[in-house]
């Protein structure tokens, strides 16, 4: 099976991917194919995100590739962090647990605490056609940290009816019900049925 490049050098994101995706699948990350640029989010929406960052991928190296975003949407604020998740405390650099402070700061005395996180994934096939999968996962923040697996907000965000934030509920659980699994679940079958 020809490689698939998914538009990330972000360690956590590619070995989740990979545990998620299994062995049926060769994917390679930007480093392995020579690809050390800081590939612009500049959309205003996940999918904007995820198309950018495949795109950039597919137009310089030609290669079937996928790309995600993912964003925390908060019911008190917004939805915010959203688009901004990964440098919510910081608009230049990402800072996870100065986001995660941010957060529970703003959400400080506030009754209702429901969010989700959502992910989108932009696929762009050798032909160069675009596909788009989303998985969400609604949930709560919690008051504090509780737990160390995982990484980003996974400390303070608890998926209904699991009683566990993420960062509790270790790598293999969260793998089996996150939003990034039930948007990979809908790639995977895709590519099952196309490749």
């Amino acid at each position: 099976m020809k490689p698939i490049v998914f538009a990330t050098n972000n360690s956590h994101k590619l070995s989740e991917i990979r545990a998620i995706l299994g062995a049926q699948f060769s994917i390679k990350s930007l480093s392995d194919i020579g690809c050390h640029a800081d590939i612009p989010e500049t959309a205003d929406t996940l999918e904007g995100n995820a198309l950018q960052k495949a795109r950039y991928v597919f137009e310089h190296y030609h290669t079937a590739c996928f790309a995600d975003d993912t964003g925390l949407e908060v019911t008190a604020l917004k939805g915010a962090p959203g688009v901004h998740t990964a440098r919510y405390a910081y608009p230049d650099r990402q800072d996870t647990e100065a986001n995660t402070d941010r957060l529970l700061r703003e959400l400080q005395g506030k009754a209702d605490r429901s969010a989700r996180f959502r992910t989108v994934i932009a696929y762009i096939d050798n032909n160069g056609e675009e596909h788009l999968f989303d998985g969400i996962v609604e949930g709560h923040i919690t008051t504090e940290r509780r737990g160390i697996e995982g990484f980003g907000y996974d400390p303070v965000f608890a998926p209904n009816d699991t009683g566990r934030t993420f960062a509790q509920m270790g790598v293999t659980a969260k793998n089996n019900i996150s939003h990034r699994a039930r948007a990979v679940a809908k790639l995977c079958d895709f590519l099952n049925k196309h490749q």
